[in-house]
């Protein structure tokens, strides 16, 4: 097989079977009332990924394919929620091999996609999933809730539908990483946001630790973490 160098994020957003794969995949967990993991979704973790480490100086190849594990985070939506970050590193590993990518390059990718998330006990093994751990979780809100009816909210649709506005900003200079966010809280407290997204912002810490920067949570202008 003859490697194709410098595959990009255009690349895979041209692919039709990604794109079906990726649709697909976030009206399977439709079906089990989950929150939004739609196309709209990826685009915003590939671009924060890409952003994370072109702004704090990092190579703008590992930047794109930080971008690219962004895009195809969810893929394995396709097979269950449960370990979709497993199954969706196996699929990955099919589809970007077809595409030609360098194997080097498919292997980071792969494990940023395998450690995104926190059931499955996820690290930031290397930068591209540093930033995809930060990039992903910084994602909360009202616009991700699929429900209609108040009454038949979860516990992670309530606190998702209460954040107004969510920004992950970067300093390079003072090596911080901040999530600074509006939440209502007559729809849900801050504590009922610790509730249900505690151990991502431990993930997010670990991430941002190991990019050499230090993260911190800002919620209604009060810095919590």
């Amino acid at each position: 097989m003859v490697w194709k160098k410098g595959l990009t994020l255009k690349d895979l957003k041209a692919h039709h079977l990604i794109q079906k794969y990726m649709v697909l995949g976030n009206m399977y967990i439709g079906h089990i009332g989950a929150i939004e993991h739609n196309i709209e979704h990826a685009e915003l973790t590939a671009s924060i990924c890409y952003d994370i480490l072109d702004s704090l100086g990092y190579p703008r190849r590992e930047a794109e394919l930080a971008a690219i594990a962004g895009y195809l985070h969810d893929i394995g939506n396709l097979v269950n929620r449960d370990g979709h970050g497993m199954s969706g590193a196996i699929i990955g590993f099919h589809l970007l091999l077809e595409l030609g990518m360098d194997p080097a390059e498919i292997a980071l990718v792969l494990g940023a996609i395998g450690n995104h998330e926190e059931q499955a006990e996820g690290e930031a093994v290397n930068n591209l999933a540093a930033a995809l751990i930060l990039a992903d979780k910084s994602d909360v809100h009202r616009s991700r809730v699929r429900k209609e009816d108040v009454a038949e909210f979860t516990p992670r649709d309530r606190v998702n539908y209460a954040v107004t506005s969510s920004v992950l900003i970067v300093d390079p200079d003072t090596r911080k990483i901040t999530l600074k966010m509006e939440i209502n809280t007559e729809v849900s407290s801050v504590m009922g946001y610790f509730d249900i997204f505690l151990t991502k912002m431990v993930m997010c810490h670990r991430a941002a630790e190991h990019l050499y920067c230090h993260f911190e949570l800002i919620i209604n202008d009060t810095r919590l973490l």
